[in-house]
């Protein structure tokens, strides 16, 4: 390690106890320097990092599984558990997957966050966090160049929950990490039909060079401004969607009433799940 680099395990002090250790663990949790599925270092190099027994930390360990933050397999490591996935049951993913009303509410609500995100973001981040926005807005901009949908969509993930990292605040990061993790699970809209849209690659990457400004220049209104225009963005990108999909399956309706088709299910309307995270 560098002079420059911090090492999230840090020795503990004094009378290294596993409470401490386990104190230190749930904040990397809770602060989102450890992610869920991430896994932890080895036992042995745990306890080199905490300055501390083997039994100690096996005692923190399995206090972190009990409280559900830890999952342990056989041989295989240690993981910070799906705490985030847990958030929405699945029973509740499912009923909100089967009503289009929640989509339109989804973005409502995301519209506000991420603007409120976009505004802490510009006055709290820090020179690592700009770093870091800086890194993903220039990967952001060679997937454009290269036409890569796949690079696109990775990279427009990585901007939003780079955005709620720098906005210092855990709830709302941990918040934001559920919105996204619907958006992942395909409950809302296709973020692919989003970037398939003739010029939508054009215009989503202008929006999210505009937020990545106001941030750095710490704009914190023109950064919130910004952020809500791209939800906007979605919303009228969504609504056409849904148009655009119910007009396909009426109009094949009616061909296959007229015997131009037979045999065949209507078509659907696109699946209108979210176009994300891309929002994250």
């Amino acid at each position: 390690m560098t002079d420059d680099t911090i090492d999230a395990y840090a020795r503990i002090p004094h009378s290294r106890t596993s409470a401490e250790i386990i104190q230190q663990i749930e904040l990397l949790i809770l602060e989102g320097v450890l992610r869920d599925n991430e896994r932890l270092p080895s036992e042995r190099e745990l306890s080199r990092r905490f300055d501390v027994s083997r039994p100690i930390l096996r005692e923190a360990l399995k206090e972190l599984e009990a409280r559900g933050l830890l999952i342990s397999h056989h041989g295989g490591g240690t993981f910070v558990a799906d705490v985030i996935g847990q958030i929405f049951s699945k029973p509740v993913i499912e009923l909100i997957g089967r009503h289009q009303k929640a989509t339109q509410d989804y973005l409502e609500y995301r519209r506000e966050l991420e603007g409120m995100t976009a505004a802490f973001a510009a006055r709290r981040a820090t020179r690592f966090d700009k770093e870091m926005l800086t890194r993903i807005m220039e990967e952001m901009r060679a997937a454009h160049r290269a036409a890569s949908a796949e690079g696109g969509l990775k990279t427009d993930v990585e901007l939003h929950s780079a955005i709620g990292e720098a906005a210092h605040n855990i709830i709302l990061l941990h918040t934001l990490r559920a919105c996204y993790r619907l958006l992942s699970g395909g409950i809302f809209f296709s973020r692919e039909m989003l970037f398939a849209a003739p010029g939508a690659g054009d215009k989503l990457l202008a929006q999210h060079e505009a937020i990545y400004e106001a941030i750095m220049a710490g704009d914190a209104q023109a950064a919130r401004e910004a952020a809500q225009a791209h939800i906007d963005f979605i919303i009228t990108a969504t609504r056409e969607a849904e148009r655009t999909g119910e007009w396909a399956r009426i109009s094949q309706l009616r061909l296959q009433q007229r015997g131009g088709q037979t045999g065949a299910s209507p078509a659907r309307p696109p699946a209108v799940h979210l176009p994300d995270n891309s929002d994250r």
